[in-house]
């Protein structure tokens, strides 16, 4: 399968997402005029990659330092079918990027590592590698 790259914009994020070497990262800013049609193909491609490939391990690095209501849905969405991969057995690693001055962003990491259980979340604040 053909990696995906997707440059950033002003309301959208880089979309880094390497299927040859199981490594998936979004990083800055997701407040796109129509989140559903920007993620549309994201996930398309995500749930055709897990399906296609069946891959042991993803590491996934999630770097956004703002994102609105409708790309909090997209997100539940991508993390989803990351969760449905874990729990088939794939191991999942997330790094949630989060500013140390921001506790929201941070709390939003800790709630998605608790409402997918399957995923081993990691919070690392933004610099942190």
């Amino acid at each position: 399968m053909d990696n995906l790259y997707i440059a950033p914009t002003p309301s959208s994020p880089e979309v880094d997402f390497r299927f040859d070497s199981h490594s998936l990262a979004l990083r800055g800013e997701s407040y796109p005029e129509n989140a559903a049609a920007f993620y549309g193909e994201v996930l398309g491609r995500l749930r055709a990659y897990l399906a296609e490939a069946a891959p042991s391990r993803i590491e996934v690095h999630i770097a956004l330092a703002y994102f609105n209501s409708s790309s909090t849905k997209m997100l539940f969405n991508l993390i989803d079918a990351l969760h449905g991969a874990a729990e088939a057995g794939c191991v999942v690693q997330l790094s949630w990027y989060y500013d140390e001055e921001d506790d929201t962003l941070l709390e939003f990491g800790q709630e998605l590592a608790d409402d997918f259980p399957a995923v081993v979340f990691t919070c690392l604040p933004v610099g942190a590698r």
